[in-house]
């Protein structure tokens, strides 16, 4: 078995890249900028990170890579990556060619549920459901400590359902990219906050400045988050009643808003199809770790 573990997280905007040793601390870390519309230069990026934390650690390590997006279980290939180069393409493949060992690539929700339940807020549990609520809105599902990716590689995309028990003012909801109408995604991105704040107030702000507004006692600011809280505390139940997990655990940007917390897991017990509501609903532990040190963790098992 490697003694290290490196894991790189795919994004936008930044490459990152860290090295794990059995107990999970960081024994290497790295990042550099995307070249997000050059599919060979993220690969040659990706390989290069690798070997500038082999030569720091003088070890070598498993890779494991999360991504936006998944590889279908068709052709083997990513599909619905944000990082439009990389879809099409046998990332997978292309990066074992490169590197010289086998990788896995997995979804970064998937990864960043991983990681919370290996040693992060869900850890000495047995399911846990990861959140993302930031600038979209995704979810991983990990039991016994493994992905459940499902049948379709889709497992945990809670966000492209529609938002349950919808008001008479919500519905039908606005078109979400993916083509459907209403989706929870369209309500609980930070977008969505931010069209809530409009709503009310006729103002725009973003989602720090919404926070802002309400720590200084605004009534708008106040009524677009308590509107927030509500959507996802009956989205949140939605996932109670489907998988029944002994915790969520919430990333992405909009989790770190403190005031979403206050009276949540009360509001989803209302919704839930049960008597009292055991579901832990945490912060994450790891922050923006989550992503990369989920990827490195993508190697528990082996080699």
């Amino acid at each position: 078995m490697s003694d290290i573990r490196i894991g790189v997280d795919l994004g936008g905007t930044k490459i990152e890249a860290i090295a794990l040793d059995r107990d999970g601390a960081i024994r290497a870390r790295r990042r550099v900028s995307t070249p997000a519309h050059d599919y060979d230069e993220i690969l040659r990026a990706i390989a290069a990170l690798v070997r500038e934390i082999e030569q720091e650690t003088g070890r070598r390590g498993a890779v494991g890579v999360g991504s936006p997006g998944s590889l279908s279980t068709h052709t083997g290939f990513i599909k619905g990556s944000n990082t439009q180069v990389v879809n099409g393409k046998p990332l997978d493949a292309d990066l074992a060619k490169l590197i010289g060992r086998p990788v896995r690539v997995e979804n970064d929700a998937n990864c960043f549920a991983l990681s919370e339940a290996v040693d992060g807020a869900g850890q000495g549990t047995r399911v846990v459901f990861g959140v993302i609520i930031g600038t979209g809105v995704g979810g991983g599902v990990v039991v016994d400590g493994k992905i459940v990716a499902g049948r379709n590689h889709i497992g945990g995309e809670w966000g492209h359902t529609p938002l349950p028990w919808m008001t008479r003012e919500e519905y039908p909801g606005m078109r979400c990219f993916c083509g459907h109408d209403g989706c929870i995604e369209t309500f609980l991105c930070g977008a969505g906050l931010s069209r809530e704040y409009r709503r009310v107030s006729g103002g725009e702000a973003t989602s720090k400045e919404i926070v802002a507004r309400a720590d200084a006692g605004e009534a708008e600011a106040l009524a677009a988050l308590d509107a927030y809280q509500d959507r996802l505390s009956r989205a949140l139940a939605m996932i109670v009643d489907i998988l029944d997990p002994d915790v969520i655990a919430l990333g992405g940007g909009v989790s770190n808003i403190a005031r979403i917390y206050e009276g949540l897991t009360a509001r989803v017990a209302r919704h839930a199809f049960t008597d009292a509501l055991d579901t832990k609903i945490l912060r994450n532990v790891h922050g923006d770790s989550g992503g990369v040190r989920g990827a490195a963790w993508l190697w528990r098992d082996g080699p």
